[in-house]
Parts: C-alpha cells; sequence; structure tokens
C-alpha cells in the first residue's frame, strides 16, 4: 500500500474502480427467439435436470451438483415451495434446507445455470401443491383464478422469492446463475375448470410476473395460451412432438419425466434407460434446444411433505442421481454419454432448423446443414423391427425404438438403444442396531429390550379444553394440516335391549375420506381400515362390544399427505364424513349428528374463531424432541410391542464412514420417524404392493407409461428410509419413532448404501463413442469402441478385476460368466489397463485379446471392485 501512494491521485482511483470491478460479476443478457435461449448473442443448446432443495440437505448440494456437471448437465431446474418458506403469514424462512439463496449459489459453483420455477403452485407430490394452509382461510379465496385475495398473496410471494434473488444477486442480468424463470405450473391441465377467471388470471400472472423485472425469460409450462413475451414448455415422458404456441418462440421440455414417483401401497416404478435416452435424442433431433429432467436427483420427503396423498417418504424417481446422492448407472453414464454427442451437434443445431427426410417405414432422419456444419440424427422409431437405412450412401443400422447421433452427418458416435456405460452392483448392508452400552462404548447389534424407552399415547381426548358439538367436522379445516391426526370422540348409554345389538354385540359402520382410520371402544382398539393412492374412500364394518351403561366411541382419523393436483384440489376434504351408524339384526343407531368432542387450542389467522386443533398428546408434549425431558417416558427392562399408538426412544452411535445411511423398517407398522429431534418422514413398510403388475424385466421399445415397467409386486412398496449424514452426530444420537398399527422396534436395524463392483458391458460393434478418459492421438490409434470404468469415490482406484471375458459371456453385474467363446486373454489384459487407477479405457476388439471366434460378434465384459 506504501508504493500505491506515492502514484498519482487519479491513477489510485482508477486502481481502485478497477479492484471493485472484478469482484464484480459480470451481467449476462438472456433473451430467446425462435431456435433457442440466446445467451449474451449467443443461441445455446441446454440440458438441465430437476433437483429440490428441501428434499436433500445442503451437506449434499455440492455432491449433487458436481454429479449433475460431471452428468453433461448445463443448469438445474426447481421450484419453490411457498409452504417451507411462509410457514406463517409473513414469517418467512431460508434456512436450512430451506435456504434457497445457498442452494442456487452452489448452482453456480459448479458452474450451472438455474431455472427457478416460482410456481408458486408447484404439484410436485408436494403437500397441498406447495401452498400454505393458512392461504386456505383468507376470507373468499379460492385458489388459482381471478380472485383478488388469491392473486394479493400470490403476488406478495413472487415479490418476496424474486427480492430475495436480486438481493443476492442470483439473475444473469445481475450476474448470478438464474436465466429462467417459471410462473403457475401445469395450468392449461386444469383451466378448462375454471372457465372465463382462469384465462383472465393466466394473462394476470404473465404480467405480474415480466413486472417485477428479472432480467430474464419467464416459462408457463403446459399452457399453449402463455401470453407474451412468456414461452410456453412441455412436460411430459415425450415431448418431440411438441410446438411452441408462436412461430418466434423455441422448444423447450420443462419435465421429461425421468421415472415415477412411489406412491403407498404401489409397486415400484421404474423408466429403461434406453428409452429415456431416446426421448431425449428425438426432442434434439425434432428441433429441441432445452430439456430438463424431472428428476435428476429426486431426493427424499422428509416430515410430513409428501402430497397426493399416500405419497411415499422416498422421491427417488428412478432419477440418474438416485435418493442417497450416489450415481446410478448405467443410467447416468448413458445420459451423460447423450449428452456429449448432443453437444458435439451443437454449432449445427443452432446454426439452422432441420430439414425432415424419410428413410422407410418408421425411419426418418433430421438433418441441420449450414454451410459447412453438419449434423443428423437418424431414428427408428418402429417398437419391434431393427433396420438397416440407406442415408447419404451410406448403410447404419439402427435398433428399434432407438436414434443415432451423426455429428459430422457420417460417423454415429451414439445410438441410444446401445448403451457403452458401466453398471453398479450395490447392497444395502446390514448394520444391526448400533447403541450405546451402560459403559458407554459402542455396541452393534440387534437392540435389546433394554434399550427403548417408551410412551403409550393415549386413547382419545386427555385435554380438558375440550369442544362438544353435534355433528363430524371436516379434518382439514379442523387441524390447519397441524398434524396427521384428529380424534372423534362420543359416547352412548346401553341399556342392553337395543334393537342395534346382537347380546353384546353391534356392527360399527364407518365412512370417511381418510386417509387412515382406526376405531376404538370403551379404550380398546376394535378394528382399522386405510385407503389407496387411487382412493381416499374408506368404509369401514367392525364388530364391537358394548357394556351396559356407557360406552365411549374413538375414532382416530390420519392422513397421509394431502391433495396436491388438479382443479380445486384445495377444497378436497378429509376425515370422518359418515355415516357413522351401530347395526344389528333388529335396527340401527345413526350417530353422525350425535355429539362429538373435539379439542382446540388457538385462533386461526383470519378467522375470528377458536380452531380445533386435534393431534397426539405426543406432538402436544414434544416427545420427538428429546431435547425436551418429559414424564411420559418409561424406561424399564420391558416395553410393549405391536400396540398400536406407542412412542418408542433409543440412543445410536453413527454407522463409521461415509456411506449413505438408512433405516429399516421391517417389523414396524406405520408411523414417523425422528433423528436428533428432525423427522426422517413417514414410515409404512406394511403397506404391501399389488401382487400383480410387476415384470422381470422391461422392454425399453415403445411408448413408456407410469405402469409399464414395475417392480417388487408383493413387497413393502418402502422398507429403507433415509437419514441425511447432516441428521447425525458424532457419538451418541436419539432416535423416536411414533407407532400408529403396532409394531417390534428390535426389529429395525441401519444399513448403508455401499457399492460392491462396477462393471460394464460393450459389443465389438458398438458405435465408437467420444472417450473423455483418452487423449484424441490414443483415440486415433485404436479402431473400435471402447469398455470405460471408473471408480465412484473420489480417491478410490481399481483394486482387482474380479471377471473379465471377451467373447459371448452372459449373465449381469455380479453373476457374470464365460460364453463358449471365450478369450484367454481378457482377464490380463483387464488388469493391466485397470487395476491401481481411478478409470481405465480398454479397446474393444480381437487386436486386442485375439479372436477366439471368428464370424462372430464378441464382447468383453468387465467387473471391477475399488477400494
Amino acid at each position: 500500500m506504501a508504493a500505491v501512494g506515492r502514484l498519482p491521485s487519479a491513477v489510485v482511483a482508477l486502481l481502485l474502480a478497477l479492484l471493485c470491478l472484478a469482484g464484480t460479476s459480470v451481467a449476462t443478457n438472456v433473451t430467446y427467439d425462435h431456435r433457442a435461449l440466446v445467451i449474451d448473442g449467443v443461441r445455446r443448446v441446454l440440458v438441465s435436470g430437476s433437483i429440490h432443495y428441501p428434499r436433500s440437505t445442503p451437506d449434499m448440494w455440492p455432491g449433487l451438483m458436481q454429479k449433475a456437471k460431471d452428468g453433461g448437465l448445463d443448469m438445474v431446474e426447481t421450484y419453490v415451495f411457498w409452504d417451507v418458506h411462509e410457514p406463517v403469514r409473513g414469517q418467512y424462512d431460508f434456512e436450512g434446507r430451506n435456504d434457497l439463496v445457498r442452494f442456487v449459489k452452489a448452482a453456480a459453483d459448479a458452474g450451472l445455470y438455474v431455472h427457478l420455477r416460482i410456481g408458486p403452485y408447484v404439484c410436485a407430490e408436494w403437500n397441498y401443491g406447495g401452498f400454505p394452509l393458512w392461504l386456505h382461510f383468507i376470507p373468499g379465496i379460492k385458489f388459482r383464478t381471478d380472485n383478488e385475495p388469491f392473486k394479493t398473496e400470490m403476488q406478495r410471494f413472487t415479490e418476496k422469492v424474486v427480492a430475495t434473488m436480486k438481493g443476492a444477486g442470483l439473475y444473469a442480468s445481475q450476474g448470478g446463475p438464474i436465466i429462467l424463470s417459471q410462473i403457475e405450473n401445469e395450468y392449461g391441465n386444469i383451466d378448462a375448470s375454471y372457465g372465463a377467471p382462469g384465462k383472465s388470471y393466466i394473462r394476470w400472472a404473465a404480467g405480474m410476473a415480466v413486472a417485477l423485472d428479472t432480467g430474464v425469460p419467464w416459462v408457463m409450462c403446459q399452457q399453449a395460451d402463455t401470453p407474451a413475451p412468456l414461452i410456453n414448455t412441455c412436460n411430459g415422458f415425450y415431448c418431440d412432438q411438441f410446438t411452441p404456441s408462436l412461430s418466434s418462440r423455441p422448444k423447450l421440455w420443462t419435465e421429461n419425466w425421468s421415472g415415477w414417483f412411489l406412491s403407498f401401497g404401489g409397486a415400484v416404478p421404474y423408466r429403461p434407460t434406453e428409452d429415456l435416452a431416446f426421448a431425449v435424442a428425438r426432442f434434439y433431433q425434432r428441433g429441441g434446444t432445452l430439456q430438463n429432467y424431472y428428476m435428476y436427483h429426486g431426493g427424499t420427503n422428509f416430515g410430513r411433505s409428501s402430497g397426493g396423498p399416500f405419497i411415499s417418504t422416498s422421491y427417488d424417481y428412478d432419477a440418474p442421481i438416485d435418493e442417497y446422492g450416489l450415481v446410478r448407472q448405467p443410467k447416468w453414464g448413458h445420459l451423460r454419454d447423450v449428452h456429449k454427442a448432443i453437444k458435439m451437434c451443437e454449432p449445427a443445431l443452432i446454426a439452422t432448423d432441420p430439414s425432415y427426410m424419410s428413410l422407410g417405414q418408421n425411419a426418418e432422419a433430421h438433418v441441420y446443414k449450414a454451410g459447412s456444419l453438419c449434423a443428423a440424427f437418424l431414428a427408428n422409431i418402429d417398437n419391434q423391427s431393427d433396420k438397416t437405412v440407406t442415408f447419404n450412401g451410406k448403410a447404419y443400422k439402427l435398433p428399434a425404438w432407438s436414434v443415432s447421433i451423426l455429428p459430422d452427418c457420417k460417423n454415429v458416435v451414439l445410438n441410444t438403444a446401445q448403451i457403452n456405460s458401466q453398471v453398479a452392483s450395490t447392497q444395502m448392508r446390514n448394520l444391526g442396531f448400533s447403541t450405546q452400552a451402560s459403559d458407554g462404548s459402542s455396541v452393534e447389534a440387534e437392540l435389546a429390550s433394554s434399550t427403548w424407552s417408551y410412551a403409550v399415547e393415549p386413547v382419545g381426548i386427555t385435554k380438558e379444553n375440550a369442544m362438544t358439538k353435534p355433528g363430524l367436522m371436516e379434518q382439514i379445516n379442523t387441524t390447519a394440516d397441524a398434524s396427521d391426526f384428529l380424534w372423534y370422540s362420543t359416547s352412548i348409554i346401553v341399556a342392553g335391549d337395543e334393537p342395534y345389538l346382537n347380546g353384546s354385540q353391534s356392527n360399527l359402520l364407518v365412512n370417511s375420506l381418510g386417509h387412515v382410520l382406526q376405531v376404538f371402544v370403551n379404550g380398546k382398539f376394535a378394528g382399522s381400515s386405510k385407503g389407496s393412492a387411487t382412493s381416499s374412500l374408506i368404509s369401514l364394518t367392525t364388530p364391537v362390544t358394548l357394556v351396559p351403561g356407557k360406552n365411549k366411541i374413538d375414532l382416530l382419523s390420519a392422513t397421509v399427505g394431502l391433495t396436491n393436483y388438479g382443479a380445486f384440489f384445495d377444497l378436497v376434504g378429509a376425515g370422518i364424513t359418515g355415516p357413522v351408524k351401530l347395526t344389528g339384526p333388529k335396527g340401527t343407531l345413526d350417530l353422525s349428528s350425535a355429539d362429538w368432542t373435539y379439542q382446540y387450542c388457538c385462533l386461526f389467522p383470519y378467522q375470528n374463531i377458536w380452531s380445533l386443533q386435534i393431534g397426539l398428546r405426543g406432538e402436544d408434549l414434544h416427545l420427538y424432541n428429546p431435547s425436551e425431558a418429559s414424564p411420559e417416558w418409561v424406561s424399564d427392562n420391558s416395553y410393549p410391542t405391536n400396540n398400536p399408538l406407542t412412542w418408542y426412544k433409543s440412543k445410536f452411535t453413527t454407522p463409521a464412514g461415509d456411506d449413505p445411511v438408512a433405516i429399516d423398517f421391517t417389523g414396524m407398522g406405520k408411523g414417523e420417524a425422528w433423528v436428533n429431534g428432525q423427522s426422517i418422514g413417514r414410515y409404512w413398510p406394511t403397506n404391501i404392493a399389488p401382487q400383480s403388475g410387476c415384470v422381470n424385466s422391461c422392454n425399453y421399445r415403445g411408448p413408456y407409461s407410469a405402469s409399464k415397467c414395475q417392480k417388487k409386486c408383493g413387497q413393502p412398496s418402502q422398507i429403507l428410509y433415509h437419514v441425511p449424514r447432516s441428521f447425525l452426530q458424532p457419538g451418541s444420537n436419539d432416535i423416536v419413532l411414533f407407532e400408529q398399527f403396532g409394531g417390534d422396534p428390535s426389529k429395525i436395524s441401519f444399513t448403508t448404501k455401499q457399492t460392491e463392483s462396477v462393471c460394464a458391458h460393450v459389443s465389438e460393434d458398438h458405435p465408437d463413442q467420444i472417450d473423455s478418459w483418452i487423449s484424441p492421438q490414443q483415440k486415433l490409434q485404436r479402431s473400435g469402441p471402447a469398455l470405460r470404468l471408473e471408480c465412484p469415490k473420489e480417491g478410490q482406484v481399481i483394486s482387482s478385476i474380479k471377471f473379465a471375458s471377451f467373447g459371448t459371456p452372459s449373465g449381469t453385474c455380479g453373476s457374470y460368466s464365460h460364453g463358449e467363446c471365450s478369450s484367454s486373454q481378457a482377464l490380463a489384459v483387464a488388469q493391466e489397463a485397470c487395476v491401481g487407477v481411478s478409470s481405465c479405457s480398454v479397446p474393444v476388439s480381437a487386436k486386442n485379446f485375439g479372436d477366439p471366434c471368428r464370424g462372430v460378434t464378441k464382447s468383453l465384459v468387465v467387473e471391477a471392485a475399488c477400494s
């Protein structure tokens, strides 16, 4: 600084100004034309993926972003979840998993753009579609239509989000990563139900968004009449046939569904890698320039965040990055190769529009040619037969339901049906339950009965501040979703000769909108029933035993996430609707209009009445938070098992290492779990998928639907529940369970997800893809494709080759076997190329291995271990 002080003052001022500019991000100009988004005057071909910040944790975000970048993504896309940011009107939360600024900056740090989908309706299998429940109680409000109370609240929250992003300098116009924003969400699917007010609402929403002056384009998805200057976009399994409603708009795909969500009581859906790759290539083939995977990382529905209802805690979505943050192979790797191939075509794609050429029945080419630039996509859209086509005087073999990509209009660098990406053999390693012994040492074993404390949740209403009124109350209006649970309590006097009795027996009929119902008579469990993802309706008839004199009837209604989709979804109720009847051989007693008792506690916003808030006594006492001591807990040498309405508490030590952690809830019924006071979500391992509808292997050829490829029929929909490492602390941890149906907590266990092997299988007639692991000179020295392997974790190297075969091997990763044709050199060649390095590339040709069977198309299979 002394040297600077001797410079002329004008020079010093200039240097200071330059230093300030050096620390300031350079603004980016984002516009669009009919072909693409235009960034700083250049059209761009972009690949994006959805990652939702509340479905992961801040410590996971950098790794997720880097995996997205490594997978060939240019951008991440996220909804903005109104309910988590404004749980109480005017009280905002942008901390922890809700730290949207930190999330967007994590994307920028990885070199990714961001698409911010504000909505603020999100759908997303999220509770109440992302709307906060207090919104429901504003007088005169009607959601998602030309309604002043709703528009006022929607605009206020949207302005809050935009101001928060501007305050952090996160829009591209400020030098930040946000290049695109969305307002509303899939309104075109249901706008006919709202009539003319729906149309005017959409015009208002578009104008409101543009007036916020973000400096980046806005979109509306699934909205053909999107007002200019917004862009209408496509959502679906396939969007190659989509055409923007105005010729001045680019063709954008905001949701390419990489799989499907899982429901409690449903089989596990998955989408074949080849079909997803086919859909992506077809979109860019037919003029698309931005597509987004929904989801690229699905994550976890922590707490009570899942909607639906009946959406599971896992939101894995069969995404390229799995629920735990690990890459899913071969989906992640094959899509990475697809992205590389498409980016090789980018100069031609942005230079011109495609021209179409028929290559025969169900075969076609789209060619992008401008001057010396030329790129071509050859597609076989037949879902059964392979084809050989002629293009530019050369023959090309096209497997059924595939696209070949030719960045130079001559050479195929990738075919979507031919995977040259490794797969992984993973396992969930059961650790038992690592608990703390009396001397403080760690014990890794099944829980003994003495390791659990318990608290019995009382049946019915226990508070003095109870309200009795005639009739059955709707649950959401009563609880404002502050709890899954609502007690309905009444009593009757029995003389012993009532017509609804058969001796001391009667049948109790209860109808409910669900989602789960339990019946207790005189404090004893009498029956239960549940709805499903396809129908929340419950009609339960259960025999009950009544005694002379007063009989107490308690009905417990429980929701499993609120409705999140459809016209007027906010008006879909829950809880016991009735009738509630006692029936016998000679008559019926209708209790629907009887006096029912509920609890109340507080004032709802916008309602000058006492609200009825019915939950569990354990919730009211915060039993889920072990830092709050409670006399309710009982610690002795035994604890009740298989009893409904029971709380359990124990301690455990953090599993060693850095592998993802989950709890296996085998042995439990239905409930919610907390680790160190943080809810890891609802568990329900007793909800079994139907026995039929699954396939051992799925034919990727032909249009995909959510029910086409399913697995785990006849098994629990979800057994494993993710516990993020950031929820854990060194040494001792607390776990609390609330068990609704009845279970045995000693049977649960911790598991870690570990990769046993990495494998690859490549045929010698596979297209010779671009390989980022070797130099151009090395590529010129080889002929034909190469098999590639890479260790899944940073710092790992390939420690051994478990299996290698060049010839006609068969099997899957972890269980390969040699065929009749097999080179004796395969193992040695693979060991030489791969052992001791983190990644390797092995040419697949008879030149490298010898030819064990001339005239036969051979494959190379390698299985490796990393450490």
